[in-house]
């Protein structure tokens, strides 16, 4: 089971920028649970993380994946990562955008984590199973 950070805890974020490229080779065409956790931020400012896929690691797509929408607040944000349906990516990795408006200084700054959790196929399963009979 595949289990990573994509952005490492306590990681301070204040520009635009990449987390660095996890391979999930064995967890391609698989679910993940990814984890975003907010520990800090100042008022008056923006946070938008997409995820990205490549197959080496050094040409990535164009667009994500999948993307969190904006965040303002601290707090904790759970999204599904379903990769069964894309073209198979052997690594991911976070893309992220700041912005910050209003008073005070105008750089950003986030504490943040992103974790990524592999769901098992089983847990999947159980699922659509479940969602059939209903």
């Amino acid at each position: 089971m595949i289990q990573n950070a994509l952005i490492p805890e306590k990681t301070v974020i204040s520009a635009k920028g990449d987390g660095p490229a996890v391979e999930i080779m064995g967890g391609a065409g698989h679910a993940f649970l990814l984890i975003l956790s907010i520990t800090r931020i100042v008022e008056q400012e923006s946070l938008e993380i997409g995820i990205y896929g490549s197959t080496d690691a050094a040409t990535w797509d164009p667009k994500p994946i999948a993307t969190f929408p904006q965040k303002f607040y601290c707090g904790e944000y759970p999204m599904l990562l379903d990769l069964r349906g894309h073209s198979n990516p052997r690594f991911i990795r976070a893309h992220w955008e700041v912005g910050r408006w209003g008073r005070g200084t105008e750089t950003p700054m986030f504490e943040c984590s992103l974790t990524l959790k592999e769901i098992p196929s089983e847990v999947l399963n159980q699922a659509h199973a479940a969602k059939a009979l209903a």
